[in-house]
């Protein structure tokens, strides 16, 4: 079963007699869509599922037409479910269900109403901007191990290489198949309709050349003046930054802030890029598993991707936020901070022990955090991957 936690957790609230909008956020190809048609296979209820993931971006009659459709449905007793996928394609879209739930209010029409999407920004855009107070979120994330283990039985070594993507599982026999794939089916779509049909890009070749460099550079610190080095590019800073938020809100990569203790400090600091899927970095390198298990700096840097996109996925399930943190020559690969817990965790893939001057550092100045080093000398791999996020914190 895809994603047994989330399913339960989506079957559970369907079930409750509260009226709430369910909007379940993701990347693409994370099994929203796979996950939600098991739950109405399960239900008893009556159901409707549409997505406007269309060539062209249907308009707010587009829900209207589904929403009647949800509507001839109701039986005495009994909730309609109405599933609307990738409803970030509809302009508008929030004012239009709005209307539509507040009507349905008024008559005590019983529809309980799912939406699915894959673009943060836009979809809590419209949230914020029209539905306070009738959503509840339920977040996807990128699978982890643990969970691409237990359905295609996949060893730790080959999750940090291919990563989290379950539509990918069946090719991975075949590596140069699966890289195009992930390249072709995951990477430019999620390019092309999540970001560049959705919003404003007035130079989409920098947008595609910053996301290779953040899979290129993840788990490296680089500022924005850098990249635009990296880039040759004559933009500014301001629009960098503003397209690492649109590859943000596609759950592509996330540019992690520097941990100061202080929030203002923190996001003018320059970001530890990272991918949130190390299959997005092995599948842009065009280098084989073999190659990569080969060279133990690259291999080490991959186990590092795959650790922080650990950390990030399962952090926006648990409300832990994540950063990284230098001062001088010392240096943390993660912060964990959820309250006022803090961990420092560094990661090790080497085979020779060496002590971490940077966790002995943050100590120093943070007697009261916790902290972990993850691989050689420290909590093994696969016992990390194995372990609940919060309790890292303890």
């Amino acid at each position: 079963m895809y994603k047994r936690n989330m399913v339960e957790v989506v079957r559970k609230r369907l079930t409750e007699k509260r009226r709430f909008i369910q909007v379940i956020l993701g990347p693409r190809q994370a099994g929203k869509t796979t996950a939600i048609q098991q739950v109405l296979e399960e239900i008893t209820a009556p159901s409707h599922y549409a997505a406007a993931d269309l060539p062209a971006p249907p308009d707010t009659g587009w829900i209207a037409r589904q929403w009647e459709m949800a509507r001839m449905k109701t039986e005495a007793s009994k909730p309609v479910v109405l599933v609307l996928d990738e409803i970030q394609k509809v302009a508008h879209w929030s004012d239009e269900v709005k209307r539509l739930w507040d009507e349905d209010s008024r008559l005590n029409s019983d529809i309980h109403v799912v939406l699915l999407g894959s673009s943060s920004l836009l979809i809590q855009k419209g949230l914020s901007e029209s539905l306070a107070g009738r959503f509840e979120l339920v977040r996807f994330p990128h699978w982890s191990w643990t969970e691409m283990r237990e359905c295609f039985g996949l060893s730790l070594e080959q999750y940090v290489y291919f990563g989290g993507y379950p539509a990918s599982a069946s090719l991975m026999q075949d590596e140069n198949r699966w890289g195009q794939y992930v390249r072709d089916s995951l990477i430019e779509t999620a390019l092309s309709k999540d970001i560049l049909l959705l919003n404003r890009v007035e130079k989409p070749v920098l947008l595609r050349q910053l996301f290779v460099l953040a899979c290129e550079y993840s788990g490296q610190i680089l500022s924005y003046q850098k990249i635009l080095g990296q880039l040759q590019d004559v933009g500014n800073t301001v629009t960098v930054a503003h397209y690492q938020r649109f590859l943000e809100a596609a759950f592509l990569i996330r540019g992690l802030q520097k941990w100061s203790g202080k929030a203002v400090r923190s996001r003018s600091s320059s970001p530890k890029w990272l991918a949130l899927n190390s299959g997005l970095v092995s599948s842009l390198s065009n280098r084989t598993f073999n190659e990569w298990r080969s060279d133990p700096a690259q291999w080490g840097r991959l186990v590092e991707t795959g650790v922080g996109a650990h950390l990030a996925n399962r952090g926006v399930l648990n409300g832990v936020d994540i950063y990284y943190w230098r001062e001088g020559n010392n240096e943390v690969d993660f912060v964990l901070r959820k309250g006022n817990v803090l961990t420092a965790i560094e990661v090790k893939s080497g085979q020779k022990r060496i002590a971490s001057k940077g966790l002995a550092e943050f100590k120093k100045q943070y007697p009261r955090a916790h902290t972990l080093i993850v691989g050689t000398g420290g909590m093994a791999l696969k016992e990390f991957f194995e372990t609940p996020i919060v309790k890292l914190m303890a």
